[in-house]
């Protein structure tokens, strides 16, 4: 009898803990809470970095396509979000990097390892700009001394070497199967002086979703860029990186200690790199006039100096240049 009495309890345990994540997913202004989507934007990690903060986790999404996940981007954290939503790591099988900037890859590696772990036999594609197969060799050189101990004590039949993959692609559409097309274009996020190691060499991209029902854009990490604004044309959703004003920027780096251990040409190269290579609210709402996008979904958020991490001013800000709704993301929602 008591037994039986447990099994119940940790059924009522399982099952509330599906009703609260279901709880903190979110439907887009104006749908009625019982419509779905077969394509389905969680959004598991809404932090921009590089540093990591309590509260919400570094870069990373969710697309559910006919019940397929495509994972974009792998920021700290994005491991423990998709534990949170019940993901049934055995079934990921592609993921797409917009750049290689450690907020968004920083979680790449422990993502890797559960997949493995989990028991996934069946292939892992990894794609993005250049610099993406350098990092997944790396990380599958830290994979592989888990992976041989797991082999010679039986756990494990398959070498992580044989499971994932790493794919430098250029712009185009770059992967395409019976759920989605997904197409890129470089952004304006990467401006590097000729001479500097990566010169020529790495590239950052925004990705397009067409999916059955709805098309996605996710712009990565970007300042002002022509292509993204076409890239994003008509699209349903554009799901869009923001930053916060240059005074707010240098008082969260001078309150974290950051800003005091730069040189003042790394404290210039900062400040020029906020204000060219990450959008503003106004440019995300030019951008999204322009695209003539149906939603803005802003994630990508800095550390706010509001303790209540309200981002309400972002919204309205970036109303002014665009019409449509404004929706500001958190980790777990969906949309």
């Amino acid at each position: 009898m008591q037994t039986s009495w447990s099994l119940r309890a940790a059924g009522l345990v399982a099952v509330a803990a599906v009703l609260l994540v279901g709880r903190s997913w979110a439907q887009p202004s104006g749908a009625a809470p019982s419509q779905r989507f077969a394509t389905r934007l969680i959004t598991l990690g809404t932090r921009a970095g590089p540093n990591p903060t309590i509260g919400r986790a570094q870069s990373s999404n969710l697309l559910i396509v006919n019940g397929t996940p495509y994972v974009i981007d792998a920021g700290d954290g994005v491991t423990r979000r998709l534990t949170k939503l019940g993901t049934n790591f055995r079934t990921i099988e592609n993921i797409f990097i917009t750049h290689p900037h450690s907020d968004h890859t920083n979680g790449l590696g422990a993502l890797m390892s559960v997949v493995y772990d989990a028991n996934r036999t069946g292939p892992v594609n990894i794609y993005g700009p250049p610099g993406t197969l350098a990092s997944v060799q790396g990380l599958l050189q830290f994979l592989a001394v888990n992976s041989e101990i797991r082999i010679s004590d039986g756990t494990k039949i398959v070498p992580a070497n044989n499971i994932f993959s790493g794919h430098d692609t250029g712009a185009g559409t770059i992967f395409q199967d019976a759920n989605i097309k997904v197409t890129a274009v470089e952004n304006t996020h990467f401006h590097f002086q000729p001479g500097s190691p990566g010169y020529g060499k790495y590239r950052s991209y925004a990705y397009r979703f067409d999916g059955p029902d709805r098309s996605i854009v996710f712009t990565g990490d970007t300042g002002p860029s022509e292509a993204v604004a076409a890239l994003a044309k008509g699209a349903d959703l554009l799901v869009s990186e923001v930053t916060s004003s240059i005074d707010d920027y240098k008082e969260q780096q001078i309150k974290s200690g950051r800003w005091q251990s730069m040189t003042p040409e790394q404290q210039a190269g900062s400040i020029r790199h906020m204000t060219e290579e990450h959008l503003m609210t106004e440019e995300v709402g030019k951008m999204a006039g322009r695209a003539a996008v149906k939603t803005v979904v802003l994630t990508h958020l800095p550390a706010s100096p509001d303790p209540k991490d309200d981002y309400g001013r972002f919204a309205e800000e970036v109303k002014t240049q665009f019409s449509g709704p404004v929706l500001i993301a958190n980790d777990l929602m969906e949309f």
